[in-house]
């Protein structure tokens, strides 16, 4: 009779797995806790080791699923900067020096014996800046090259919450392709279609060229307008950088000094990728539109006169 009520109450103990919310926000740099936690009913008298894996999905379509982090008992073993929570019961993630392409999915799975139980979190950076690469076929690369990654459907619908109004269909991290317009207009669509993110729905990443929207969430370092005796060429441009202890600032540089540090400049700059442009904050008379943005002037002939943006490595 002992043993039968001892096998009795093993098969009656359940194990639950829970994240308690679906998303964790974050910012490029900090740190994020991804909760998971497990308990079993009823309450069990003493604690038990159990085997926790996490694993992570990207965010980029086509992306594959890796291992972490996995512990049994006391022993661990982790593929980068995770640890898990000290505490009984708490199976959370914790991970420290956030890079742009750790968002995604992350998947806590707890085992003991024959339970299985599961549960996921999504892991986003908060939106700061999304701005627009002109055309490519290959579009991870290009937004690697601007010290950024793809934008989700979520960061481009939050920046379109907040006003983003472009005509340009570009590349999102899905692999699906969208753009935002608040201003309904003929060029765009047309005047029926209510305000919204349009989509183009999936198309194929190595036949089809669109635009790409990339996305960043800090800036360390500065971005400033070098101001010159004289406007320059470009390879004089990225010279004049050099000579001042900083780079040609890229794309997304500039666009995270406006909308993160209120960069506001009417004059014209050569950029690392060839483009010319400036930011604009405060919207004024001889400075383009009545909005505030990253105005360009597209990628003129490197043997043009411009001045140049430069962007200076520090903290952020």
């Amino acid at each position: 009779a002992e043993a039968l009520f001892s096998l009795t109450y093993k098969v009656g103990v359940k194990l639950h797995v829970d994240s308690a919310q679906p998303s964790v926000f974050a910012v490029t740099g900090g740190n994020a806790t991804m909760p998971c936690r497990f308990w079993y009913e009823p309450e069990l008298s003493s604690p038990r080791d159990v085997r926790v894996k996490w694993s992570w999905l990207p965010t980029a379509a086509g992306g594959q699923e890796t291992d972490v982090l996995v512990t049994i008992g006391s022993r661990s073993k982790t593929f980068g900067d995770f640890r898990l929570q000290d505490f009984p019961g708490d199976a959370a993630l914790v991970m420290t020096k956030l890079l742009l392409n750790d968002t995604g999915r992350y998947h806590c799975e707890v085992v003991d014996g024959l339970e299985d139980k599961s549960t996921s979190v999504y892991l986003e950076l908060q939106v700061s800046k999304l701005f627009l690469h002109p055309g490519v076929v290959f579009p991870y690369q290009a937004c690697e090259e601007q010290g950024s990654i793809l934008a989700t459907f979520t960061q481009l619908f939050q920046s379109w919450k907040e006003g983003l109004n472009w005509c340009n269909a570009g590349w999102l991290a899905d692999g699906t392709v969208q753009y935002p317009i608040t201003q309904p207009r003929v060029p765009c669509g047309g005047h029926g279609l209510a305000p919204g993110v349009r989509s183009y729905g999936r198309r194929h990443l190595h036949l089809h060229r669109y635009d790409v929207f990339c996305f960043s969430s800090s800036l360390r370092g500065k971005v400033y307008y070098l101001k010159p005796s004289h406007k320059m060429n470009l390879t004089e441009a990225q010279q004049a950088c050099q000579e001042d202890g900083a780079e040609v600032a890229k794309v997304g540089q500039l666009y995270a000094a406006w909308k993160l540090t209120g960069l506001d400049s009417c004059d014209a700059g050569w950029l690392a990728d060839g483009s010319v442009r400036y930011p604009i904050t405060r919207p004024r008379r001889n400075c383009g539109p009545s909005e505030p943005g990253v105005r360009s002037f597209g990628f003129p002939p490197p043997q043009h006169k411009h001045g140049v943006y430069c962007y200076k490595a520090g903290d952020e």
